[in-house]
Order: C-alpha cells, then sequence, then structure tokens
C-alpha cells in the first residue's frame, strides 16, 4: 500500500503524464460507479442481521476479540469512505469548472485522481499492514486506486467474520432448540414409565444430554466462531460450515435413550402376554422334566445293565425370577421388567431345551428296545409271507428274542444278540441255494 511519499515532487506537479479531459472524464466515470458499489456494499454490512446480533451480543472467547476487531475494522471503513467521497467530490468540482479545462485544471485533476490526495487518520492496529517501526504516524495518504484496494481488504475480512457469526447463529441454536424439546418429550415419556436419574442408566444419559444441551447453547449464543470450521482454500466471506460434532452426538445419544423408553413402553403394552408365555415354557419345561424322572423310574426297573443319566429338579430359580417380574408388572416398575422378561425368556427356552434333551436321554433305551421290538415283528412277517412260519428254528430263535425283549428288567445287549441270530435264521433260509445248475434256483427276498 502507498503512504505519503510514493510519488516524489508531489506539491506543484501532478504524478507521472497529465490526464487529457477524456481520460479524466472516464476516471471519474469509474471512480463513481466504484463509489456507488462500495457505498452499496457498506451499507449491506452495516444492515447485516449478524452485524446487528454481533454489536448486541453479550460475546466471550475468539468471538469477542475478532468482533472488537472487525467493528474498530468497519468504523475505518467508513472513515475511508468518507475520505474516498471527499476525494471524488473535490474532482468533480474541479471538473465541473469549466467545460473545457485548462492545463491547471487538468494537472489538479491528475493530482486528485492519481496521486496521494487522500489523507486519513491513522488506523492504528486493524491497519491491515505490518507494522515498519519507528514512532506512529498521525495520519496516511493514499491514492484512490490504493484507498479502494484497502476498502476491500478490510471488507472481506469483516464480511467473512460477520457471515461466519450469522452462519452459526442461524445453523445450531435452532436445532439445539428442537433438540431439546425432543428431549423434553423424552424425559416426561421416561418418567412415565419409571426410567430416572439414579435408577436407570437411560435416565442418567438424560440428564447428561440435557447438561450438554444447556451449556452448548449458551457456548453457540456467545462464541459462535468457536463453533466455525472455515472451508479449505476458500476466499470467499463465509466460506466454511458451523461445527456441529457435539451436537450430533447429542442427538445420536438422544436417538439411543429414546429407542431403549420405546423399548420399556413396548414391555409395558405386551407385559401381561409375555408372562403369560413364560408361565406357560416353565410348566412345559416343568412337565417334561417330571416325565423325565417317571421314564427314568421305567428304565431303570424295566432295563439291565443301562446306564441312566440322573434328572435335575425343577427351575424353582427362574420360578422365583418369574414372581418377582410379576411384581414389577404390579408396581408398574417398566424400567427394572425389562431386561428382566429379556432374560428371563432366553433362560425359559434354555430351560425347555434342557428339559427336552433330558427326556430324549433318559428314554433312550426304551427308544432302543423298541427298535429291536420293531425290527423283530418285521422279520416274522416277512417269514410268513414266505410259508416259513411254522419253521422249528426260526420259532425258537423268535420266542428267546421275544422273551429278552418282552421281560423285565431287559439285557439290551444280550436281547439285541437274540434278535440278529433270528435274523441271520430267516436270511439263511430265504437265501437261494444252487446245488449244480440253473436248477434249483428261487425266489429271492
Amino acid at each position: 500500500m502507498g503512504v505519503a511519499g510514493s510519488f516524489p515532487g508531489f506539491a506543484g506537479r501532478p504524478p507521472g503524464p497529465v490526464m487529457d479531459r477524456d481520460e479524466a472524464d472516464r476516471a471519474l466515470a469509474r471512480l463513481g460507479a466504484e463509489h456507488e458499489a462500495i457505498e452499496t456494499s457498506l451499507l449491506a454490512l452495516q444492515d447485516h442481521a449478524g452485524r446487528r446480533l454481533l454489536e448486541g451480543a453479550d460475546l466471550s472467547g475468539v468471538t469477542k476479540e475478532r468482533w472488537a476487531a472487525t467493528d474498530q475494522a468497519i468504523t475505518l471503513l467508513w472513515e475511508y469512505f468518507d475520505a474516498y467521497a471527499g476525494a471524488l467530490a473535490k474532482a468533480r468540482e474541479i471538473r465541473a469548472g469549466r467545460r473545457h479545462p485548462g492545463k491547471d485544471d487538468l494537472v489538479a485533476l491528475t493530482d486528485v485522481l492519481r496521486g496521494d490526495s487522500v489523507t486519513v487518520a491513522n488506523p492504528g492496529a486493524v491497519s491491515p499492514g505490518p507494522s515498519t517501526g519507528g514512532p506512529a504516524r498521525l495520519s496516511e495518504r493514499f491514492t484512490l486506486e490504493e484507498l479502494v484496494a484497502r476498502m476491500n481488504d478490510l471488507y472481506a475480512r469483516s464480511l467473512d467474520m460477520v457471515v461466519a457469526a450469522d452462519s452459526v447463529w442461524s445453523a445450531l441454536p435452532a436445532r439445539i432448540d428442537l433438540l431439546a424439546a425432543e428431549l423434553r418429550r423424552t424425559r416426561s415419556l421416561a418418567h412415565s414409565v419409571g426410567v430416572r436419574p439414579g435408577e436407570h442408566p437411560a435416565g442418567d444419559d438424560l440428564e447428561s444430554i440435557t447438561q450438554e444441551l444447556t451449556t452448548l447453547r449458551v457456548q453457540v449464543i456467545s462464541d459462535p466462531l468457536a463453533f466455525w470450521l472455515p472451508g479449505p482454500g476458500s476466499a470467499a466471506p463465509g466460506g466454511g460450515r458451523p461445527d456441529t460434532a457435539r451436537y450430533d452426538r447429542a442427538a445420536r445419544a438422544l436417538e439411543d435413550v429414546r429407542r431403549e423408553i420405546e423399548a420399556v413402553l413396548t414391555v409395558r403394552q405386551d407385559a401381561e402376554q409375555r408372562l403369560v408365555r413364560l408361565r406357560d415354557v416353565l410348566s412345559r419345561a416343568d412337565r417334561t422334566l417330571s416325565e423325565a424322572r417317571s421314564a427314568r423310574g421305567e428304565v431303570l426297573a424295566k432295563i439291565a445293565a443301562s446306564e441312566v443319566p440322573a434328572v435335575s429338579g425343577p427351575p424353582t430359580a427362574l420360578q422365583e425370577r418369574l414372581a418377582v417380574a410379576s411384581e414389577y408388572r404390579r408396581h408398574a416398575q417398566w424400567n427394572r421388567l425389562s431386561p428382566l422378561l429379556d432374560s428371563l425368556e432366553r433362560e425359559a427356552e434354555d430351560e425347555l431345551l434342557r428339559a427336552r434333551e433330558s427326556l430324549t436321554s433318559v428314554t433312550a433305551p426304551l427308544a432302543v428296545r423298541a427298535e429291536l421290538r420293531g425290527r423283530l415283528d418285521a422279520y416274522k412277517a416277512k417269514v410268513a409271507r414266505h410259508g416259513l412260519a411254522e419253521d422249528p428254528l426260526l420259532i425258537e430263535r423268535y420266542d428267546a428274542a421275544r422273551r429278552m425283549l418282552w421281560s423285565a428288567p431287559c439285557d439290551l445287549r444280550v436281547a439285541e444278540q437274540a434278535v440278529l441270530r433270528y435274523q441271520r435264521a430267516t436270511a439263511d433260509l430265504l437265501t437261494p441255494r444252487r446245488p449244480g445248475g440253473p436248477e434249483g434256483q428261487g425266489e429271492t427276498s
């Protein structure tokens, strides 16, 4: 940026060649258009909603520091603009003096339009240029082009700060308020099902989210620039976006709690039906175990030399917890009932499965005996179809196997060998004989 002394020989002589009338008129027209554009931009900045909010807000942190500098910059912008307007008015006054300006008029015009003829009080700390050291000057001198460049720089930096703060204020507080309203509804719903701080983890989460949203809103209002992420490589004012990370975390946490509350509500609606199903499953498990115990006694009485596993007792612990669940439902303690029902349903199904497995294991010897009886009768029917029912050997072996299978206690290993002997004897009689040729070939079984 140029300062006083940039163009030597200023006193009495214009910088560079003297402009002719057409050059002066074109320069005046261009500077007049710039004047209007600058004035429009400054008035828009003055009326910007973000600037008005910053002016009246109780700021803190980085926003407070940057607004103090920006406010000074805006004041300086108007001072620069007034100086610019004064120089332009002076040039227009010179040009309006004569229709055909003389040499002295053109020299004066050239001095105003191209020379460092604009004097402005020293802006101090808000000056965009680096300090040159030495004693501070009371004023600076600019050409009109230098002054426009200085104003453009100050305007861009001021507008960037205002737009960034306004963008955060436009985005976050409204979203926080909407989330806070949703939070209040969720808290009310949570209280209705007994989910309260200190009594349920979801109640503690709601308390934490409430504190976070309250703190977040205060910080956003007082220090919006702390929640601004500048866009990489963006030179446009307000290039960037609001930082919504903390808001997003709170929103996700509230959604998780809301789903948990809905699960508790579902428990309240379906509790009686689920308790009935639980009682039924446990009753079936108890009956199955009773059947297994009875079957074990039968096996021990009817099957010899067989290892029969022990049968566990009824699921008393689950019955006790089921009684607790009924108490929770009676006293509308839905938050406690919800996890208890979930675990009871899993464990009751497991108990029924164990009971069925126990019955299957206990009755396995009876199943083996039934299979041997079925096999023996099937071979007897086959023998009868082939007209061999009166064969003495088959009658003897059948009767031996039958006595073993229908006597108590039954030794399954011995009985199985008897059935196998009957099968082999049957197979020997039904197998065709070939004494010496095709004669004697008979029907196969």
